[in-house]
């Protein structure tokens, strides 16, 4: 069972949101059910990946796998892998920094707008699992 949680404001939204969660390399016929966002499993990956279009801040969303592992032990002692996630917040910044004032000089007639559009993005963004 995982469970997403979104810890940012509750105006703003996650896109893209996309959790890969890893298993074992005899994992399958697997099975998902999820409240949000669809799910699949990628054996070229020895993954799974639960997407998400669209995830609000302040909510928390669960997904259930099931899988059948066929082997009880494997010959090659696999490590635990880490849970990857990726994301994109647009008009948020996590440092909470912003531009206050932007001044534009334009000498060549181009009508230029003093804006400024904030986005964040993941990084190389992973969690460990005991």
């Amino acid at each position: 069972m995982i469970k997403a949680k979104s810890q940012f404001k509750r105006r703003s939204t996650a896109n893209n949101v996309e959790i890969i969660i890893p298993v074992p390399s005899d994992a399958d016929s697997p099975k998902f059910k999820q409240a949000i966002g669809s799910a699949k499993y990628t054996p070229e990956d020895n993954a799974f990946v639960w997407q998400i279009k669209s995830f609000p801040g302040g909510k928390e969303y669960l997904m259930r796998a099931h899988f059948n592992l066929p082997s009880v032990t494997s010959e090659i002692q696999e490590g635990k892998r880490p849970i990857r996630v990726k994301f994109e917040i647009p008009y948020f910044t996590t440092s909470g920094i912003q531009v206050r004032y932007l001044k534009i000089i334009e000498k060549s007639g181009y009508q230029a707008l003093p804006w400024v559009r904030y986005i964040t993005q993941n990084g190389d963004y992973q969690l460990r699992t005991n």
